[in-house]
């Protein structure tokens, strides 16, 4: 295929993905701005009003960066795996497979869907964050990179998750019994300096406390872990996942009876 051919083949799937999110807004970007918003009114001024500061923040400045980030976590996956699956529960996915488009453009197509609607739903949270606390962005370039990089991730993760699922219980899995603990565990509320030595080290075993963490020095400045390497162990991460959807996707793993 020609660049230009590819450029068509993917912007057709990355549009096809943004209006499907947007048309059905009520289901995709409110309930998290309503969920987030009572995080923001529980954790952050019941509860914060209590707690004082922590990490050398106000209460509510230091959770706002995780909660922006579990809100990009949980809708950059749910994008694509309820896309995905929905796309080979209809038969329709198979359109793709006879097409000449590349498997690689196919994926890139819907992982940028999931990116845009990660980013998405963490502009407005972030938006709505400010109706609570100041924030001033500490390091854009960390900022904006940790978010993107992480949307990628688990978009990846959420199309590996398509592919596998048989069911729409299936798709379900992952986010109640996996990424939802892994996000409360991730320093979202709290700063693992506060844990004992022995599960500060079982901490360390989780991949989410990197991307909060990292995403929260990018804004205020502080982190419990070495930015550099958290960046290495994202990236690697992607260069895994992409490796393995694309093998799954070119062996038709989930999709070919």
């Amino acid at each position: 295929m020609s660049a230009y051919a590819i450029w068509v083949a993917f912007s057709t799937i990355l549009v096809k993905e943004i209006r499907r999110f947007m048309r059905i807004w009520g289901q995709t970007l409110l309930p998290p701005a309503i969920t987030m918003s009572l995080y923001f009114v529980i954790f952050g001024n019941l509860i914060g009003s209590r707690i004082g500061e922590m990490g050398g923040h106000d209460y509510m400045e230091f959770i706002v960066p995780g909660l922006v980030m579990m809100s990009v976590i949980t809708n950059a996956y749910a994008n694509v795996v309820s896309s995905f699956f929905g796309m080979k529960f209809q038969r329709s996915v198979e359109e793709l497979l006879v097409s000449p488009i590349p498997y690689w453009v196919v994926l890139a197509g819907y992982v940028a869907g999931g990116v845009a609607r990660g980013l998405a739903v963490g502009l407005i949270v972030t938006l709505l964050s400010l109706g609570f606390t100041h924030l001033q962005i500490h390091h854009v370039g960390v900022t904006v990179l940790t978010i993107v990089l992480t949307a990628i991730l688990f978009s990846l993760g959420g199309f590996i998750n398509a592919l596998l699922a048989t069911k729409f219980d299936d798709i379900a899995i992952v986010p109640t019994f996996i990424l939802t603990p892994l996000t409360y565990l991730g320093g979202v509320f709290y700063s693992i300096t506060l844990l004992p030595p022995f599960w500060q080290t079982v901490s360390q075993f989780n991949p989410i406390l990197y991307m909060v963490n990292t995403f929260r020095y990018g804004i205020l400045g502080v982190s419990d872990i070495d930015i550099g390497g958290a960046f290495v162990m994202i990236l690697g991460f992607i260069a895994i996942l992409t490796a393995t959807s694309l093998y799954m996707l070119k062996n038709g793993k989930g999709i070919r009876s």
